[in-house]
Parts: structure tokens; C-alpha cells; sequence
């Protein structure tokens, strides 16, 4: 692929940002509804609307490829370039109106991220990142991206999603690398993640994320000099269990992956 082809793809992911942050915009604190789906998880009107407004824009622009969204499924599915999106990454946060979710668009080609967008919509914050490329941070609230250096995982700042998340097995390693760490937050979902590309956070740990949740989050990350894997180290693919971890300091990925292997 070509740097001018990437371009081309760049563009499209951003296009479907903007539309999708102009349907998500009207919605936002004026007290929609919400259903649940099949497993118990909210969706609103908000969701499926932003996610039918990128597939159009997605479709016209790149009639061949597939398309993944998490509220109507898989398109074209023997393409060998797939987006994947999620409109509203963070629904819970959306419906109690605290501006901490966001649009993720990913592309990946034969399962491997290339491009990634994590844009909220209300704060007008946007995270872009390509491969071989460093990414992009757009926001009027301030923030540089690029991770920081953190070789400590006793000094690190630590998000999740939620502590419920962390079951079975699961739980004894998370609460011991909360008992490693320097500080824990929950909430924010994909937001978090983009607290680590510009520095503000140390390592997201999630157990229970779907490629929708995660695809996008790979290129923005390691595009601001992170890492990505699912808790054996290894790269996410679609096949993955759900089990990731971020750092911003490489050198903290050893350290956690111990912790939640022992």
C-alpha cells in the first residue's frame, strides 16, 4: 500500500467521524431512551444512527471493502480490507452524559489494524493513528501527543473500563496489579486509551473487549509510542480472547504481563 493510498484511507476514516459526531452531537444529555441488547448492554438511537451514517460514507467511498459494526454486523465479509466500527464506545457513559465515550473507527487488512480513530464528539478531541505513521491528537483542551516514560510500574497511573469486568480467574491477577501500582481509575472506556497516547496515563488493562472495542485503539496507541497485546503479550487479532493491555512506556509491558500471569 502506498503512503497516497493511506492517505486516501485516512481521509475516508475522518469522514465518517465527522458525520458520525454530527448525528451523535444532538443527542448528547437530551434525554433519549435506551434498549438492551441481547447481553444486557444499553444502545440508543444515537448508536445506531452514527453507525448507519459511517457505513454509508465507508460504502460510497470504498465500495469494496467489508464493513464490522457492532449494531448491524458484518458486510462483505470476504474482503481482505475490513472496517470496524463502534459508534459509541462507552454507551453508559453517553446516556448519564459525561462527554468520556467515543467513535472508534478501524481498518484492518487480513485482521491486522492499520488505521485508527478515537474521536469524542462533544469535546471535539480527536485521536488518528496510521501504520508507519505517528499519530495525530486534535484538541482544544489542551494535551501533546506521545506517551511518557514511566518505568516504574510502582509509579504508574492504571485505568480499566470497570473492575466488574475482571471475573473467574481474572480477578486475583487485576487486584494484584492494582496492589502494584502507583494509582487506579475506572471508567472512561475507549477514552482512556487516549489519555495513555498523550501521556496523562500509564496502562489501560481490559478483560472483556470485542474487535470493535479494540481495533481502532491499536494504531493510536503505538502510533504515539505505546504498545498493545492481549495479556500473554501477544499481538490482538480477531481471534483474541478480549484480555488487552496498553502501556505507554514499553518497558512497563514485562512487568504487567507478570503480574497478571502469576
Amino acid at each position: 500500500m502506498t503512503d497516497a493510498e493511506l492517505a486516501a484511507l485516512v481521509r475516508g476514516a475522518e469522514a465518517a467521524a465527522d458525520v458520525a459526531g454530527a448525528v451523535i452531537r444532538p443527542f448528547f444529555r437530551s434525554g433519549i431512551g435506551t434498549d438492551l441488547k441481547t447481553d444486557a448492554s444499553p444502545v440508543t438511537i444515537a448508536d445506531r444512527s452514527a453507525e448507519q451514517a459511517m457505513r454509508a460514507v465507508l460504502a460510497e467511498r470504498f465500495p469494496t471493502h467489508g464493513i464490522l459494526g457492532e449494531e448491524f454486523g458484518l458486510q462483505n465479509p470476504g474482503a481482505a480490507l475490513r472496517w470496524v466500527l463502534d459508534p459509541i464506545d462507552g454507551t453508559r457513559a453517553f446516556i448519564t452524559g459525561r462527554p468520556s465515550f467515543g467513535t472508534l473507527i478501524a481498518l484492518l487488512a487480513d485482521g491486522v489494524p492499520i488505521i485508527g480513530i478515537i474521536d469524542q464528539p462533544v469535546t471535539g478531541e480527536r485521536w488518528v493513528g496510521a501504520r508507519g505513521m505517528a499519530t495525530r491528537f486534535h484538541s482544544a483542551l489542551g494535551g501533546t501527543i506521545g506517551t511518557r516514560r514511566c518505568p516504574a510500574l510502582a509509579q504508574a497511573e492504571l485505568g480499566a473500563t470497570t473492575p466488574d469486568m475482571f471475573v473467574g480467574d481474572d480477578e486475583p491477577r487485576w487486584k494484584r496489579l492494582t496492589g502494584a501500582v502507583g494509582r487506579t481509575y475506572y471508567g472512561g472506556d475507549c477514552y482512556t486509551y487516549g489519555l495513555v497516547a498523550i501521556g496523562q496515563i500509564d496502562i489501560c488493562v481490559d478483560a472483556t473487549m470485542k474487535i470493535w472495542d479494540w481495533a481502532a485503539l491499536v494504531p493510536v496507541v503505538e502510533g504515539a509510542g505505546g504498545r498493545v497485546t492481549d495479556w500473554q503479550g501477544r499481538p490482538l487479532r480477531p481471534d483474541s480472547d478480549g484480555r488487552t493491555v496498553a502501556v505507554g512506556d514499553a518497558t512497563l509491558l514485562p512487568q504487567v504481563l507478570d503480574v497478571l500471569a502469576s
